[in-house]
């Protein structure tokens, strides 16, 4: 097994600050959008964001809710290994809002399409959009398409992407991993 570093520590802060001007392009003062990470390893990023949008560019109202999917997924009790659920944790309103749903990789589109589901609980949002930090434009199964992305990256199937968070591997780092 190998790996190929695709980002760097200094190409993700880069491509983080790069990603949150873009929402405050879009969004403003946040006054009517909610950030909402999905679990596991969309947490990492939508909490960064989150972070530097109040700390470096004072923004002052985001909302940021952490949203599981294990149960909507369409995998679900399909394999031989139990699937875990995670932490939901959505504190405010999602009725007539706009979510901007922020996950590390987006890849089949599988994900995307179980968290569409899952927030149909919490409310019926104004507007859905999709963050993502890498794209892997060659592998999806759905029609879904990020409206922010961090780095578009073409990727054959025995190849994965891993997304490295200093707050959990005590590295930022994307990889390409040959299997």
């Amino acid at each position: 097994m190998s790996q190929k570093v695709l980002l760097n520590a200094k190409e993700v802060n880069i491509i983080l600050h790069r990603l949150a001007c873009q929402l405050i392009e879009k969004h403003n003062d946040f006054f009517n959008t909610v950030l909402i990470g999905l679990q596991p390893r969309g947490v990492y990023l939508a909490e960064r964001l989150t972070k530097i949008l109040k700390e470096d560019y004072k923004v002052k109202d985001v909302k940021l809710g952490h949203l599981d999917i294990t149960f909507f997924r369409d995998d679900f009790r399909r394999g031989e290994k139990t699937l875990e659920a995670n932490t939901t944790k959505i504190n405010f309103l999602v009725e007539d809002k706009n979510i901007v749903f922020i996950d590390d990789v987006l890849h089949t589109g599988r994900s995307i399409r179980a968290a569409l589901t899952a927030i149909q609980s919490f409310g019926r949002p104004n507007e859905i959009e999709l963050l993502t930090l890498i794209d892997r434009r060659f592998s999806r199964h759905l029609p879904i398409q990020p409206d922010y992305r961090g780095r578009q990256v073409d990727v054959i199937n025995n190849e994965k992407v891993k997304v490295n968070w200093k707050e959990h591997d005590n590295e930022d780092a994307v990889y390409l991993i040959e299997q």
